[in-house]
């Protein structure tokens, strides 16, 4: 053995340097393509003129006083007791005051974003989040040129927000491309103002396309592992064109800077945003009217709807463009104006999309069959609703009600005592829940004691007694499950399937 260790380790080494060279030959022989392509500094050059720095400042109110403020410290930090004596002997009095203890006048902060120009008049696009509530506006071209900006207007729901400055001098505008058009693999080039370091360029891959995640109610994200950190927020994602097909917005990590997880806006939303924030100021979205939720697995059994699709009707508005053309709650959307709905953003998407006043057609499942409604869209208004929670109150004691067990659930004919109980509205018509039991499907689907079941299978229900006779019977009938339509104290409905097995 001692004799052949040395021709082996011979051997091996020279497999090394063998399986090296391969490998660098491999290296120099790759193609172009797999290394990235030539064309970036070509774009780079065309664009970079184009991509500005949003500079912002707004006063906000000083936490510390005097010429040094007292710096935010953790609670309990070993360095809470250091600084405040390090600060009442500077000042002569509380760290949490000026000096003689006295309130300091608010003070100016700054912070830098992106943004490209689109129009050699001066219209910049950037994100509403690098602009909101800052009191002044300033645009920063490559050359380092500092303009005045106006803002045009913003749309939150997208976090899109539109400028307007006076150039000094002829300017660059890029256009927007095509964002569907995007493939998987993509190569595409990010511009911006990365930890305000200036105009930087980063390239990557188009990750994914239509991502959701939960930012709003329009997502529908391009994903690139193209370098996006601090500060690029607001700036343009080209194409090898040189086109805009996304305005970059949020990064996801642990640390703050670049893990390969960047999020742009589509050029196909912001493009639509942009034209409409330019005309009028504002978004004017579509509104059909209705309040949808997800089809699952176990509601499209109970509708006979093969495969899971499309949005389910929970609610109608009484006033709402929905209401006049027939629509229902129970009813699954899975077209509009010709495009297929996949699920409620897909819905709620291309109904935002559609302009106002657009009569449309909009193809319904109603008890498995299909059906095609014409509606005229209306304008949805941006109105946030402000919800009080009442306050508790002693309640007298009422007689206890007689009751009877389905599906897991306390059910109880509505009373006066029960509506006054629960804050039932009169106009809450159905069967009221008083108990859940804590094990079965009805309280993993949230249900709970005041919630009133309006529809048992889409037939209404009016006592206890006729949901444990159809309960029943679906069970007779080999059903796995039953479609609930539940409503709140305030009238507001929801589907909701139970397992019946």
């Amino acid at each position: 053995m001692t004799g052949v260790r040395p021709a082996l380790t011979s051997r091996l080494r020279l497999l090394g340097i063998a399986i090296s060279f391969s490998a660098a030959s491999m290296l120099a022989s790759a193609p172009a393509s797999a290394r990235g392509p030539d064309g970036i500094a070509d774009i780079a050059e065309k664009v970079i003129d184009s991509v500005v720095n949003i500079s912002t400042s707004q006063s906000v109110e000083a936490k510390g006083g005097g010429r040094e403020a007292m710096p935010q410290l953790p609670p309990g930090s070993p360095f809470e007791e250091f600084f405040d004596d390090f600060f009442k002997n500077r000042r002569g009095g509380s760290p949490k005051g000026g000096e003689r203890g006295e309130m300091q006048p608010p003070r100016k902060t700054n912070s830098l974003g992106s943004g490209f120009i689109i129009d050699a008049a001066g219209v910049v696009v950037t994100n509403n989040h690098v602009i909101a509530d800052a009191d002044e506006i300033n645009v920063i071209m490559n050359d380092g040129t500092k303009i005045k900006a106006e803002l045009v207007g913003v749309d939150k729901k997208t976090d899109i927000a539109v400028l307007k400055f006076k150039p000094v001098k002829p300017i660059v505008a890029v256009k927007f491309g095509d964002s569907d058009k995007l493939r998987l693999g993509e190569w595409v080039i990010a511009i911006g103002n990365p930890f305000s370091l200036g105009g930087s360029v980063t390239a990557g891959i188009v990750s994914a396309r239509n991502r959701d995640i939960s930012q709003g109610p329009y997502d529908s994200y391009i994903q690139t592992d193209a370098s996006i950190n601090r500060g690029n927020s607001g700036g343009p994602l080209f194409n090898l064109e040189g086109e805009v097909v996304g305005v970059n917005t949020l990064i996801i990590s642990p640390t703050g800077g670049s893990i390969g997880l960047g999020f742009a806006v589509p050029s196909k939303t912001v493009s639509r945003v942009v034209d409409q924030l330019q005309q009028f100021g504002e978004l004017r979205r579509g509104w059909l009217g209705v309040r949808i939720q997800q089809v699952t697995d176990e509601i499209a059994e109970s509708l006979n709807i093969k495969p899971a699709r499309g949005a389910l009707v929970a609610g109608v508005d009484d006033k709402g463009p929905a209401k006049p053309a027939g629509i229902e709650p129970g009813d699954v959307v899975v077209k509009f104006d010709g495009r297929d709905v996949k699920d409620p953003k897909d819905l709620s998407r291309v109904v935002a999309d559609t302009a106002v006043g657009k009569e449309v057609d909009v193809v319904i499942i109603r008890k498995g069959n299909e059906e095609t409604r014409k509606v005229t869209l209306g304008r949805l208004e941006d109105t946030e609703k402000v919800q009080q929670a009442a306050a508790k109150t002693k309640e007298d004691p009422v007689e206890k009600p007689v009751t009877q067990k389905a599906l897991g659930l306390d059910l109880a004919t509505l009373s006066k005592d029960l509506r006054t109980k629960y804050k039932i509205k009169e106009s809450v018509k159905g069967v009221i829940v008083t108990g859940v039991d804590g094990s079965s499907d009805a309280a993993e689907k949230r249900l709970s004691a005041g919630d009133v079941i309006v529809e048992v299978a889409q037939e209404a229900v009016t006592n206890a007694a006729d949901i444990k006779k159809r309960v029943d019977q679906l069970k007779k009938d080999g059903k796995k499950s039953v479609l609930l339509l539940v409503s709140n104290g305030e009238g507001e409905l929801r589907f909701v399937a139970l397992s019946v097995q």
